[in-house]
């Protein structure tokens, strides 16, 4: 296959202009399909040559029954991209097509267990996968799902996930669509999000809180840290790109946890916050299940006063019983998910209102395809969507997140992050980030494309188990859930 091929497209360009938060960015010149101008994104020819298979991907069986015929785009190879161009783990799923210069993205990062998930993709889907048709995107994810017979797991969720985001990218290419036009049309044009004002103490997240106020973003996650504790909230600010500083996730200190100095801090924070900032900052906060669900009961009711757009996990999954007796107790609105899974843990708390926005991270029950069935099902009871939009959800992941928040009658805030610009060099087309909302390019599928010899110079960071998260303990050394 040459690179000719790639130079001369079927259809007209998509070429199209991103503005990041540094300046503009124009994408690179594309073919019919979205794909950069380059060999090694334009293979995908079936008729190859034992030699040349050896180099570019699997041979491709017959058209695999029921449903792909001789004459449908099929699956040509499966290829898992690691990279962490802000040394943050992430995994990268490219689905290869028969169709020259055609393939998808997809995100399948589960941080904390990256080589498991590369290991189901390239040993399992991948043989299970090449050959069948790229349209059949619902059979392809309920025949995955059950190929395992064990399942509805982190790592295989993660894996299956990134494979069904690139299919839907492919289905966005081949009709020339962004996908929030194939599930329906946009029917807000950005989406709302909410960044995180973290501290050392009360003045320093009320001093982050103001550079975001200042920045145009109106909803605001505020964490502080416990002096003497490890807690979600402890390391306030890092340096990005041009030298303010932006919150992030904290990283874990050696010293012990105790809920209950946590729960005694939280709601002087928001006293603090509320008194110094006023009713028109919408503010949120994340117990991150880390204390006994009794106790997360009392500090909800102890939030009350300052009026929280939502209060996000305060139990565990494993103790879902408990939200009905928060229900009973307190008024305050309740994001759940983030640890979610399988339908079996959201489903009654969606049914049963017993929360306001659900939060979870869509590689993790699958990708695109379960996120878009639990979107709808959650309209139905007024239970919006908040899907979580971490820094160790890839650019890709954030582009999934966006196409279903632009489409969807029921979404009530984005979470998301200040990217790096290396990772905007890896990610060109990541969504943009404007006036306190996400904003789409609108370029066919998910918009997005990666540089893959980019990525490749930036592997994953050294770590003694490979982004295991660290041990959170009690003063007795009892582990805490994370």
């Amino acid at each position: 296959m040459s690179s000719a091929n790639c130079a001369s497209p079927k259809a007209p360009t998509h070429p199209g202009t991103s503005t990041s938060p540094t300046g503009p960015r124009t994408s690179k010149p594309t073919t019919r399909y979205g794909c950069q101008n380059s060999r090694e994104l334009c293979q995908g020819n079936s008729n190859v040559t034992d030699a040349q298979t050896a180099k570019s991907g699997p041979a491709i069986p017959p058209a695999w029954p029921p449903f792909g015929g001789d004459d449908a785009i099929r699956i040509r190879n499966i290829r898992v991209i690691l990279t962490a161009p802000d040394n943050i783990r992430t995994v990268i799923v490219k689905v290869e097509t028969t169709e020259p210069g055609l393939y998808g993205l997809g995100c399948a990062t589960f941080t904390q267990r990256p080589l498991v998930v590369k290991t189901a993709i390239e040993e399992y889907l991948r043989p299970f996968l090449i050959g069948r048709s790229v349209h059949d995107i619902e059979d392809i994810w309920q025949a995955s799902y059950v190929s395992s017979y064990w399942r509805s797991g982190p790592a295989l969720n993660n894996a299956l996930s990134g494979v069904d985001m690139a299919l839907w990218d492919i289905k966005g290419k081949i009709a020339n669509l962004p996908l929030h036009q194939l599930f329906g049309g946009k029917v807000r044009q950005a989406a709302e999000v909410y960044v995180h004002a973290s501290g050392g103490d009360f003045d320093e997240v009320e001093e982050n809180a103001r550079e975001l106020l200042a920045r145009g973003f109106r909803n605001i996650r505020c964490q502080v840290a416990v002096p003497g504790n490890a807690t979600y909230g402890a390391r306030p600010t890092t340096d990005r790109r041009d030298g303010q500083k932006y919150a992030i996730h904290l990283e874990m200190t050696d010293a012990r946890w105790d809920p209950a100095a946590y729960c005694r801090l939280v709601p002087r924070l928001f006293d603090h916050i509320r008194s110094r900032l006023g009713d028109e900052v919408e503010l949120l906060h994340d117990v991150h299940e880390r204390v006994h669900p009794m106790a997360a009961i009392r500090l909800a009711k102890d939030l009350e006063p300052y009026r929280l757009f939502f209060f996000e996990d305060p139990f565990a999954p494993e103790d879902n019983g408990y939200f009905a007796l928060l229900r009973q107790h307190s008024s305050i609105p309740i994001a759940m998910g983030e640890l979610f899974v399988n339908q079996a843990e959201y489903v009654n708390l969606i049914k049963d209102r017993l929360i306001d926005f659900i939060r979870v991270h869509i590689s993790d029950i699958g990708g695109l395809s379960p996120a878009r069935k639990l979107g709808a099902y959650c309209e139905f009871f007024n239970v919006r969507t908040a899907w979580h939009g971490p820094g160790d959800a890839s650019p890709v992941a954030h582009a999934a997140n966006l196409a279903l928040d632009l489409s969807s009658s029921n979404f009530g805030i984005q979470e998301t992050v200040f990217w790096g610009e290396r990772t905007l060099e890896v990610f060109p087309g990541t969504p943009i980030l404007r006036d306190g909302a996400l904003w789409s390019n609108d370029l066919p599928g998910l918009g997005i494309e990666i540089d893959e010899n980019l990525a490749l110079t930036y592997p994953f960071p050294e770590h003694a188990i490979n982004g295991t998260w660290p041990d959170i303990r009690l003063r007795d050394g009892e582990i805490v859930r994370p």
